[in-house]
């Protein structure tokens, strides 16, 4: 959770392997939660998601001998984080796609730097609004009706499941700038802090999960494409994605990893066409680049690019996104 300068020289060979696959890790997750949601409900799919996702990262911090922390305040800031920022999104995207596809649960996902940062400037002030970024969430609110389709009319179900993500969306955005004003600023690991994060959804959602939805389904019963997306989705996905995030952020720099955001709808999008055979309409890509474009503009991604080209400053590290 601390900023990372950028290096002077970027090692395409050692960083390039791993922001590929991280793009790719959590593209094909949409595909993962598809596969899931057919004979799991979405508040058991996140319970066993998150789960196998918080056993990946202790085992990590166990063969790096990496403590959790023991803050009882930094844990009642996990509490939150992890159920805002981890079990209701997980579970929105859960119910959101059972109305809508996983490409266009990928394109929602793309919308969280433009909830972000709205919050971080109102509600948490660890932000200011400048021009650049009021004209590019203006940017990126056009695209999101561009993908509604609003001049078509917009209800039932599939506008349900397209809220249902855009609130996994905003949920995300509220966590990012909670993180930074209560967390980043903390000693620990990332790779702790994280798995902290996800110990507490964990037992937030098995607390929860039994209580709105009755008893668990027996392993016996889940088909065996359907085990395997929850390991994927928690080892992968949940897991070791985070352990290739922050060795890529050592790589190359906060701001330059963190552009794996603009790979994630593409990803999502040639692995939802290609293994489910899913369509879009025309508008919905569409919109999905000027939401692209928004985010772009509002995180002074090309500003920041000009001004790397003329001098060798490390760069301010941007909200991170927790795409999953």
């Amino acid at each position: 959770m601390t900023a990372a300068p950028t290096p002077d020289r970027l090692d395409l060979r050692a960083f390039l392997p791993g922001y590929l696959a991280l793009a790719v890790i959590w593209g094909a997750s949409f595909l993962f939660i598809k596969v899931g949601i057919r004979e799991l409900h979405p508040l058991y799919l996140t319970l066993f998601r998150v789960g196998t996702g918080a056993l990946t990262l202790l085992v990590v911090l166990a063969v790096t001998r990496v403590r959790l922390p023991r803050d009882p305040r930094l844990w009642a800031h996990m509490a939150v984080a992890g159920g805002i920022g981890v079990a209701l999104p997980f579970t929105l995207f859960g119910f959101g796609e059972q109305r809508i596809s996983s490409v266009l649960a990928g394109i929602w996902n793309a919308t969280t730097p433009l909830v972000a940062l709205p919050l971080a400037v109102l509600l948490f002030r660890t932000e200011r609004l400048t021009a650049r970024g009021a004209v590019g969430i203006g940017i990126g609110f056009a695209g999101v009706l561009t993908v509604l389709g609003v001049w078509q009319g917009v209800g039932g179900s599939q506008l349900t499941g397209q809220l249902m993500c855009f609130g996994a969306a905003a949920c995300y955005g509220f966590a990012i700038p909670y993180m930074k004003r209560f967390v980043a600023s903390r000693s620990e690991s990332g790779v702790a802090l994280s798995a902290a994060q996800l110990l507490a959804a964990t037992v937030l959602l098995a607390l929860v999960t039994p209580l709105l939805v009755g008893a668990p389904p027996a392993p016996t019963s889940l088909s065996l494409d359907v085990i395997g997306s929850v390991l994927a989705l928690g080892a992968l996905g949940t897991g070791l994605a985070f352990v290739i995030s922050m060795r890529n952020i050592r790589l190359a720099g906060a701001s330059t990893a963190s552009t794996v955001t603009y790979l994630i709808p593409i990803a999502a999008t040639a692995i939802g066409v290609l293994a489910l055979d899913e369509r879009l309409s025309w508008y919905q890509p569409v919109g999905a680049v000027i939401v692209l474009a928004g985010v772009a503009v509002s995180q002074g991604l090309l500003t920041r690019r000009r001004a790397v080209s003329r001098a060798s400053e490390p760069m301010p590290r941007p909200a991170q996104q927790a795409s999953y």
